[in-house]
């Protein structure tokens, strides 16, 4: 299959410091440029971030803070990248949501104002989902063969619990270690497993407005508990104390508990805010 394209198309993925778009930065940055007749440039760019690179980070990149510290920043290779880039359309995977906000705050930071908006932007994540659906309906057929509206009535709850059930019997029987070759996808039949499996975010509320965060040194390294479980502490994760750990900030503003208690947050986020404020008046 030819890409049908009528401009060079940059299709390009990041490796960064963090998720924090404002506050984290570019380690490597790697393109493939597509040209309309068909022809093939690359790039890869180790980028040295002018700050430690968190270990969780090295864990899954292989990129550490000795390996980018001749590498040269992303406002020395800026212009390079500007003028290569000039007059492209992007792709990438998740790259509306992440990859091209990030390249877009670099590009400001070193003084590049770069027009993202001149430029057509592909996502092939989004297209991945909007094709492949994520419903009932998909799974129903995907892990039981069948068709759901052959088996069930529509937006029934009874229904929909019976097919769920039936879902779930079905991943648990393919993903077996005698259905699978790759010892990486097989899910074992363990509950502990698949509710730590299942987690998307690790929220310690349900609206994720206080978040779990690993416990690290003052180097940067992961703290252990004597099982050799990473030490976690709850953290905000909205706000002027984003980031900040939530017993610190209690005992440093003690009028942001009232005020949270006061506005509109869920009650299971200020219920489980409140069980936080006496373990700590407890602990003192």
């Amino acid at each position: 299959m030819k890409l049908n394209i009528t401009k060079p198309l940059i299709v390009f993925d990041l490796e960064t410091t963090g998720l924090d778009i404002v506050n984290d930065r570019i380690i490597q940055l790697s393109y493939i440029k597509v040209n309309p007749d068909g022809s093939e440039d690359r790039g890869d760019y180790l980028v040295n971030p002018k700050k430690h690179i968190p270990n969780e980070v090295v864990a899954l990149t292989g990129i550490d803070d000795e390996k980018v510290k001749d590498s040269p920043t992303f406002k020395e290779i800026s212009s390079e990248l500007s003028e290569k880039f000039k007059g492209c359309d992007f792709a990438g995977f998740n790259s509306n949501r992440f990859d091209v906000p990030m390249l877009a705050e670099e590009f400001l930071r070193a003084g590049v104002d770069y027009d993202f908006s001149k430029s057509r932007l592909i996502d092939a994540q989004t297209i991945f989902h909007k094709m492949e659906k994520r419903n009932l309906a998909a799974a129903y057929k995907f892990y039981c063969g069948r068709k759901m509206e052959d088996d069930f009535e529509a937006h029934r709850a009874d229904q929909d619990t019976e097919a769920t059930y039936r879902v779930l019997m079905g991943e648990l029987e393919m993903y077996t270690a005698e259905n699978q070759d790759e010892p990486e996808r097989v899910l074992p039949n363990d509950m502990d497993y698949l509710a730590e499996f299942s987690k998307q975010n690790d929220n310690v509320d349900f609206a994720g407005r206080i978040v779990w965060r690993p416990i690290t040194d003052k180097d940067g390294n992961l703290l252990s508990d004597k099982q050799g479980n990473p030490q976690k502490q709850e953290v905000f994760n909205f706000g002027k104390y984003k980031n900040m750990p939530v017993a610190e900030v209690l005992k440093k503003d003690p009028g942001f508990y009232s005020w949270m208690l006061g506005a509109d947050f869920p009650n299971d986020t200020k219920q489980i805010l409140t069980r936080i404020r006496l373990r700590e008046f407890n602990n003192r």
